[in-house]
């Protein structure tokens, strides 16, 4: 840190025009070995006639450095060389006179590069143009101040006038802040807010823009916290000496709104607290005032040092950084885990979801998912089992995209019905009806957490997702994008995700249910949890003796992550209700589509050409979309046959079919 300080101070002492172009690109391989920005080395270098635009960035990347680095110290003796004496032990007092030397540079302290000297209401003019646009309300204190026990507090102050007209002001009585901004006390100064208001309160709120957040430190010394503001770029649009112990930076955050502001703010402070900079962490807040520059306090000025240093912005910011600091979590050891374990998630649905976690619901169409999910809605919001899983009681958020208001309600009246129930807490059970509302996901999430942050849901329910797909289903990465949305509701907001989306084409029963969901396989292996439902082929006689012959046949299966699984679950589906099937007659029938299935449909396989022509175009139209070109063990697998049989079938029918290297492909 002392050769921070001595290099930008025997730098502000050395006069490019004065150095030889050997010197000069000695300083800025010094600079880069020093770790600060090519904008340093290239601000230098602008005085001298022979500067060119982009000469420094250019030379600045072929600096790879090398096993005898140039060092600070040559650049030091350098100035030592030429007259210059270090002051390597003095820290600037607050009773020092602080003056300009006409030569651009403030004689005091050395080594923080300030703005040409303006006046006080050009400070305080540059400052507003600044960080405000002309018809935003600023808030200001200037003497509504009180004494507590020896330090001056700002009270609520102004914000009632834009900043077109304080500049109007300002340019108006030049001489006279007082005239325009009211007087303050001079033991006290004066504050303003660095981020605009609505000209109605100063409370959070009451910010209508999230643009600059403050930095400030006061256990290091002003030229150390201007050291460190400067070598690592910090984007800031005003840096203010406060007139006591600290340079107040205004940085760009650019921030939508307060949620992405805390975590921009949480992001710079730790940060700079990593290297060195302990930060003041009560200025975390959007409606912070900061110093006014161009008052005095205590006979110091508030000065406007520097205006639009650093990176353009925060993206641009982050970029620089390249993941020494961003927002994600931290690397944990696994000595760490083993000193202070987590705790896993209570089970929201036990044995098959955590609170917290992603459930994918998928099954073909009329199949009742959409009823199915209302049902673990009220199951949640009662505290009931779910198709005989115990399911923890909570409060949960339906979202309906899909069925206009009134088929909502009574969907879920009719369920209560046949649920033979009468709800204790229909106020944990609440629904959000966005048919004709709908954005795709990635708009929608940030409305939901925004809807739902205080509630301490435990889940979200959202039918279906097709509504709010973003991309093309079928492409991995946009539906990892999309999935991601569904990951940013559960860190957010603490709360379980549930959906449901359709199966493919075709029939299903030959495949995994992890492979059924239509798109990408990301749907299968994204969620935590994924419930499948496939139709049963009901036989005659089971036909005959359902209710009203309007039921339908399913089979639930599970793929889970967290747990063990489950033996797979037989359901009726009677509107509006799925039950289980307590006969134990549907566990003897197969899935549509499967095998054992398709032997049910058409009984005992007749060996002639049309049958084998028939059954082959079956199995191979179910397992190409499964496998994309099935195997000669697949369809034999399929068809319960043998591989040879499989082999004399396609050369029955080569005007069909052909076999290459074990896989069947059709002409």
């Amino acid at each position: 840190m002392e050769d921070d300080k001595l290099l930008l101070s025997s730098l502000s002492f050395l006069h490019v025009a004065d150095m030889d172009r050997s010197d000069w690109i000695t300083v800025g391989m010094a600079l880069k070995e020093k770790g600060y920005p090519c904008s340093v080395w290239d601000e230098w270098s602008r005085p001298d006639k022979r500067y060119k635009a982009g000469e420094c960035e250019r030379l600045w990347q072929s600096f790879k450095g090398s096993s005898k680095p140039v060092k600070a110290g040559t650049v030091i003796q350098m100035a030592k060389d030429r007259g210059w004496v270090p002051e390597t032990n003095k820290a600037m007092g607050w009773d020092d006179e602080i003056s300009y030397d006409g030569e651009g540079k403030w004689s005091q302290p050395n080594d923080i590069a300030q703005i040409p000297v303006l006046s006080p209401a050009d400070q305080l003019i540059t400052y507003l143009e600044t960080l405000f646009k002309p018809n935003e309300h600023v808030s200001f204190v200037t003497n509504d101040v009180w004494d507590n026990d020896g330090k001056w507090s700002p009270g609520k102050g102004r914000y009632d006038m834009t900043q077109k007209q304080l500049v109007i002001g300002l340019k108006k009585h030049p001489d006279d802040l007082g005239a325009v901004i009211g007087d303050w006390k001079k033991e006290a100064g004066a504050w303003i807010r660095f981020n605009p208001v609505d000209g109605k309160g100063i409370k959070n709120e009451n910010i209508t823009a999230f643009r600059f957040a403050l930095v400030e430190s006061d256990t290091l010394p002003i030229e150390e916290q201007d050291a460190l503001y400067r070598k690592y770029e910090l984007p800031i649009a005003a840096l203010v000496n406060s007139g006591g112990k600290s340079l107040h930076a205004i940085v760009k955050v650019d921030a939508k709104n307060q949620d992405e502001y805390r975590e921009r703010v949480n992001v710079l402070y730790d940060f700079l607290e990593k290297r060195g900079m302990e930060i003041d962490k009560q200025n975390r807040n959007p409606s912070r005032l900061s110093r006014m520059p161009g008052v005095t306090r205590n006979g110091h000025e508030q000065t406007l040092i520097a205006t639009n240093i650093g990176r353009r912005s925060w993206t641009d910011w982050m970029d620089y950084v390249e993941g020494a600091a961003d927002e994600l979590p931290p690397i944990i050891s696994m000595a760490d885990y083993m000193a202070n374990p987590p705790k896993l998630r209570e089970p929201l649905i036990d044995g098959v979801l955590r609170q917290g976690h992603k459930m994918i619901l998928t099954a073909p169409s009329k199949a009742g998912k959409s009823m199915l999910l209302q049902q673990l809605s009220v199951a949640i919001s009662e505290g009931l089992p779910w198709l005989d899983f115990p399911v923890k009681k909570g409060k949960v958020l339906y979202i309906n995209l899909e069925i206009d208001d009134a088929s909502v309600y009574w969907r879920f009246q009719n369920l209560y019905e046949a649920l033979k129930i009468k709800p204790k807490h229909p106020q944990d059970l609440e629904v959000w009806n966005l048919r004709g509302h709908a954005v795709p996901l990635d708009q929608l999430v940030p409305k939901i957490i925004r809807r739902v942050e205080d509630q301490e849901l435990s889940a979200i329910i959202l039918d279906p997702i097709y509504k709010v797909i973003t991309g093309d289903e079928n492409n991995a990465s946009e539906m990892g994008y999309f999935c991601n949305q569904f990951d940013r509701i559960c860190t957010e907001v603490g709360c379980s995700m549930i959906y449901c989306h359709h199966h493919s084409k075709g029939a299903q029963g030959a495949k995994k249910s992890i492979d059924r969901s239509s798109g990408s396989g990301v749907f299968g292996r994204d969620p935590d949890a994924i419930l499948d439902l496939t139709e049963l082929e009901m036989t005659d006689d089971i036909k005959n003796n359902v209710r009203d012959g309007m039921a339908t046949a399913w089979r639930l299966e599970g793929t889970l992550r967290e747990f063990s699984g489950f033996p797979p679950k037989d359901l009726w589906f009677d509107f509006p209700l799925h039950y289980l099937d307590e006969t134990g007659r549907l566990a003897e029938i197969s899935p549509a589509g499967s095998p054992a299935g398709n032997l049910a449909k058409s009984g005992k396989r007749n060996s002639t050409p049309e049958s084998r022509k028939r059954d082959l175009e079956n199995a191979y139209t179910a397992l190409d979309e499964n496998y994309k070109h099935p195997s000669v063990s697949d369809l034999a697998a399929y068809l319960e046959i043998q591989p040879k049989s499989v082999r004399n079938w396609i050369d029955e029918l080569s005007e069909n079919y052909y076999v290459q290297s074990g896989i069947v492909f059709k002409k």
